[in-house]
């Protein structure tokens, strides 16, 4: 969802960078793109780890970051190129829709009525409280149970590493739009298809899938 279907990454960020900045830390975007796809309190485990923070700070700091987030993307988020695009064409195509997401069920649903998509969906799954997050499995793999479908039969589409990781391990396909600054990494050679926009799917792409 993030950064997929909603252009919150920055706005994930400014939230996670502002709270961090309290602690002193400041993350360089090629540090802050390490972890793209993990839940918030797995995101502020691993930092608060490698600058040897307090983890008694940690549960606080998490409902801070993820109200900030859910606030800045309620007023600021806009839909990523190629939203209705691909909702059309999976409906058109007859395939089930599932929307599965690290994020807190309470900011997928925001996202979902600000971006009017809810009328495609046939599930949605959160990681906020599963005992892991992407990159493990489990996200997809409870979506596609929800839809009633065979994890191999799905196509998950994906902006972060982690959530690639995620997808693959499920067992899926895999189609990664990177963000415009990662797109020429080699790191995203374990998907199935790369491309620059949701737009650019096309019935032919899917096929070869």
């Amino acid at each position: 969802m993030d950064g997929l279907l909603i252009d919150s990454e920055p706005l994930w960020q400014e939230a996670g960078s502002s709270l961090l900045k309290q602690h002193g830390i400041t993350l360089s975007d090629a540090q802050y793109h390490s972890t793209t796809g993990l839940r918030t309190p797995e995101w502020l485990d691993y930092w608060f780890t490698q600058y040897k923070i307090d983890q008694q700070h940690a549960a606080l700091a998490s409902e801070m970051v993820e109200q900030s987030a859910l606030e800045f993307i309620q007023e600021k988020g806009n839909a990523m190129p190629g939203v209705e695009y691909i909702m059309e064409f999976f409906k058109k195509e007859n395939f089930r829709i599932g929307l599965a997401s690290s994020s807190p069920m309470r900011l997928i649903k925001m996202v979902v009525d600000k971006l009017q998509i809810g009328k495609y969906l046939s599930g949605i799954t959160s990681a906020e409280k599963l005992p892991f997050g992407k990159p493990h499995p489990q996200v997809f793999l409870d979506c596609a149970e929800l839809l009633q479908v065979r994890p191999s039969t799905c196509i998950v589409f994906e902006d972060s590493f982690n959530g690639m990781i995620a997808a693959k391990a499920a067992r899926m396909k895999c189609v990664v739009i990177p963000a415009p600054e990662l797109f020429h990494q080699s790191r995203w050679d374990a998907a199935d298809l790369k491309l620059s926009s949701l737009s650019e799917f096309t019935k032919e792409m899917l096929e070869k899938l």
